[in-house]
């Protein structure tokens, strides 16, 4: 029997409604300021750590990693289309391979930094514990593992999370720090994936989604009697856990 998985990952680009991957490197632009914002905000400052991006797709965050002065970073994807077009965009250091498979031939306690940006949601249950575990060994004492992934608990959470045909769960804030903490990391931070400000258009964003959050707040408030008070409301989330 056919593996979904392996025929959607075969024209995991070509066969999106939307483009995936640009044609030249100057389309990388519309993704600048977000990912640099997320380098900013979670990669440690120290910018000679040594990092892997698991599931990088075509390399846009390592792209931009590298131009902020983070050098030692190296990416891989399962993708065939997608390390093809970071060999088109000229990204190197990405390779395709299996991420469990990849992780296996990674030292214990050899990095400092894991992402995994749009990837955990693609495992089951069943598939992910493991591959927990294995970020858990390569990693560092003190080590980061930045985590992008859709958010259970928003409004519209569906959206991000029935956007792929392999994706397979949405985890909340909750559930996310009781699998990693049962795992063995000592602290779990979530955070919001809210606009951010880079021009007038995004303030105003950014203004209008504080509004809204403040009414959904007010809400799950009136209905629980105080359960909105931690709550995360972006369709996705980034999650850091410090092993």
């Amino acid at each position: 029997m056919l593996n979904y998985r392996t025929r959607i990952y075969e024209y995991y680009v070509s066969a999106r409604q939307e483009s995936l991957a640009p044609e030249n490197i100057q389309g990388l632009k519309i993704r600048e300021s977000r990912l640099k914002q997320l380098i900013s905000n979670y990669f440690p400052s120290n910018n000679e750590v040594k990092i892997l991006d698991l599931g990088c797709g075509h390399g846009a965050l390592i792209y931009f990693a590298r131009k902020m002065g983070y050098l030692n970073i190296a990416g891989v994807d399962y993708s065939g289309e997608q390390v093809e077009a970071a060999n088109k965009l000229g990204i190197e250091g990405i390779q395709q391979g299996d991420l469990m498979e990849h992780l296996h031939l990674v030292t214990n306690d050899s990095l400092d930094v894991v992402i995994t940006y749009d990837v955990i949601e693609h495992f089951k249950k069943e598939e992910l514990l493991p591959f927990v575990d294995e970020v858990f060994r390569v990693l560092k004492s003190g080590g980061h593992w930045i985590i992008h992934t859709p958010n259970g608990e928003a409004l519209f959470g569906s959206r991000s999370l029935y956007s792929d045909f392999t994706h397979e769960l949405a985890l909340t804030r909750t559930s996310i720090t009781q699998l990693l903490k049962s795992s063995r990391f000592q602290r779990v931070m979530c955070f919001e994936d809210e606009p951010f400000v880079y021009g007038i258009k995004s303030a105003i964003r950014w203004f209008l989604w504080k509004m809204i959050r403040l009414i959904l707040k007010f809400y799950l408030i009136i209905e629980t009697g105080g359960a909105g008070k931690e709550c995360i409301f972006s369709q996705n989330f980034v999650t850091v856990a410090l092993k």
